[in-house]
């Protein structure tokens, strides 16, 4: 267990520990097709590939494998609305260990169904940051299971690095990074990572203005809890953890905020421009570039596409 802030030594622990599980996702570049559009050179880590469709995959495989025979025997247990919800029903299948994952009433039934299909209990709960907290403790209660945070986690933001890693080691030389931010694994991971690989390269976070949280906590220097958040992304829906934040104070340069309107005009973009399928989430910080909430004249800019699980009966337009 990792007791203190980890650095790019426990990132690069963890990619050699995930690297028979997970798969080394493509990077695509705009190529005229999107740089025109907003005058960058821009990349796109396609973790929308990524096993499970999202890049929480690193994170809980990661965290899986680094629990002991005893911790595992109790089965594994979390709280999510999606994507790090299958990540760990799947990496508790790749280990022969049960999975029980706590999922808010009204998550995306194309994420439910995943759950299940990796053969994890669900267990649904109100919608809210403390019924999802209530309801996994009584599980883990009940069954003395291992519990994996979804993002406050040392092992899963070290997982999550894995993704920026080999980013940078294919495409070095970024000026800027993007990422979006919700609960901040992505963003913390990706932040320790770069800093550590190419120092000169700018960590920058977006998310949805309907969701502000990580911008206001940034602002105020401390943790602002995402209360009532209204918006599309909603993987992007849940407060910074306290680990995650203690990374971003520390290494990430900015955090900006963009419209509903922009992250769909981004999400379309991707889908019909880059020809990938991205959840809304994914399509945030591209977002951030339409509005021009950045200076990216002439720069190299890396984006993490952080998921493609997409509800093909709910979309935004």
């Amino acid at each position: 267990m990792i007791e203190a802030m980890p650095d790019i030594k426990d990132v690069r622990a963890a990619a050699q520990r995930v690297a028979p599980f997970i798969v080394r996702t493509p990077v695509l570049a705009g190529r005229g097709r999107l740089d025109d559009l907003v005058g960058a050179q821009l990349f796109f880590k396609c973790e929308n590939f990524q096993r499970v469709g999202a890049f929480k995959f690193r994170g809980a495989m990661n965290a899986v494998l680094s629990l002991s025979d005893p911790e595992l025997a109790n089965g594994i247990a979390t709280h999510s609305s999606g994507n790090h919800a299958a990540a760990v029903a799947l990496a508790a299948k790749l280990k022969d260990a049960r999975a029980t994952v706590v999922m808010p009433e009204g998550s995306s039934a194309v994420k439910v169904e995943a759950v299940r299909g990796y053969g994890a209990d669900v267990r649904f709960c109100k919608n809210s940051q403390q019924a999802r907290e209530a309801a996994l403790a009584q599980v883990v209660r009940d069954s003395g299971a291992s519990f994996i945070h979804p993002y406050d986690d040392w092992r899963v933001i070290c997982g999550q690095g894995t993704a920026a890693l080999e980013f940078l080691a294919e495409v070095p030389q970024l000026d800027l990074l993007l990422t979006p931010v919700g609960g901040g694994g992505l963003l913390s991971g990706s932040a320790i990572t770069t800093k550590a690989v190419s120092p000169h390269t700018r960590v920058i976070a977006v998310e949805p203005a309907g969701a502000d949280d990580a911008f206001l906590s940034l602002q105020s220097g401390r943790i602002v809890p995402s209360i009532d958040p209204k918006t599309i992304a909603d993987g992007l829906r849940t407060s910074l953890g306290v680990r995650n934040f203690e990374v971003i104070q520390e290494h990430v340069d900015g955090i900006v905020t963009v419209s509903e309107t922009a992250i769909v005009e981004a999400m379309r973009l991707l889908w019909t421009r880059l020809k990938v399928i991205v959840e809304p989430s994914a399509a945030v910080p591209l977002a951030a570039l339409l509005e021009h909430k950045l200076d990216v004249e002439g720069l190299r800019v890396g984006i993490i596409l952080s998921g493609g699980n997409v509800d093909l009966d709910a979309l935004p337009w």
